[in-house]
């Protein structure tokens, strides 16, 4: 972040009290044909969890005081733990208000609808309002998803049954695989995969898969805006540039994973006080980002 973003960030922040970020609106946004309306800030359900349960459950009440209304788990995530804190923090009044989604791993109909059944139970709920085929990453594993009693069969049932009410998928290693579901079967909803000023220098999901998403209609999720780390560790940017450049693209909502309730007051503060880059800006920091380390170096969960 240059000085004069510093010194206007700041004053953005200068005397912004918990209570006052909270009153602050969330920025909202409608989740492509799914319909649904969503924050622009989703809470990550990895990190959510990272550090105990009592604190996981602090942090998804805060949350809620910040306005945030869409919240992410995947069945392995903690080994369950991730879902069963939302189960723990959500009661039946504050379910009606949100929007809870998990993913599936596994690639079968029959062992996709078990893990379904595990994170209703997990939850709490009698559906999630997103569902979603998790980090599809080979072609191999296209084949199984849209193959006879494949994992597809299971989204389609379960969506029937008004056990879930949308469904996608989400990837961050490969966009062909990307572009293969997206073009192979009309009913997915919405699309998860990696937005951060690393990816448009190496198997872009922002210039390739984005488009077609936007072509489709389809609801767009941003993730790994830090890479998982390595941007913010190697110093190419800050946390500040990778949100706010997230922001900038044409997502729907970030994912966005946070450890603690200080940390999750910092994400939702750079949103609330969002001033979208411009596209020359964009073109100056991708410049900038071309000149240092990139692809898998950075982007370590992307095909090497």
């Amino acid at each position: 972040m240059d000085r004069r973003r510093f010194l206007e960030f700041t004053a953005a922040t200068v005397g912004m009290s918990r209570a006052a970020l909270a009153s602050t609106p969330m920025p909202m946004a409608t989740l492509g044909k799914s319909g649904l309306k969503v924050s622009r800030y989703t809470l990550g359900g990895y990190h959510v969890r990272a550090r105990g349960e009592d604190n996981a459950i602090r942090m998804i009440h805060r949350a809620l005081d910040l306005g945030v209304n869409f919240f992410d788990s995947a069945w392995h995530y903690n080994g369950g733990a991730s879902d069963e804190a939302y189960g723990k923090a959500l009661t039946p009044a504050m379910r009606k208000n949100v929007l809870l989604m998990s993913k599936a791993h596994f690639r079968e109909r029959d062992r996709a609808m078990s893990q379904l059944e595990d994170t209703l139970r997990r939850m709490r709920t009698d559906y999630l309002d997103l569902w979603q085929c998790h980090e599809v990453s080979t072609q191999a594993e296209v084949d199984q998803i849209l193959g006879p009693a494949g994992a597809l069969e299971a989204f389609v049932q379960a969506k029937q049954q008004g056990k879930v009410r949308h469904i996608g998928f989400t990837g961050h290693r490969d966009p062909a695989v990307h572009q293969r579901l997206l073009d192979t079967y009309d009913g997915w909803e919405t699309v998860q995969h990696p937005v951060n000023l690393i990816d448009p220098h190496y198997l872009s999901f922002i210039h390739s898969v984005l488009p077609n998403i936007r072509k489709k209609g389809l609801g767009m999720l941003a993730m790994k805006t830090n890479a998982m780390g390595p941007i913010t560790k190697n110093g190419i940017a800050t946390i500040q540039e990778c949100l706010r450049f997230a922001w900038s693209q044409d997502v729907d909502t970030v994912v966005s994973g946070a450890e603690t309730p200080e940390q999750l007051d910092e994400n939702v503060l750079v949103l609330k006080t969002l001033r979208r880059m411009t596209p020359a800006e964009i073109a100056a920091i991708l410049a900038r980002t071309a000149q240092g380390p990139h692809g898998p170096k950075i982007e370590e969960y992307k095909l090497g």
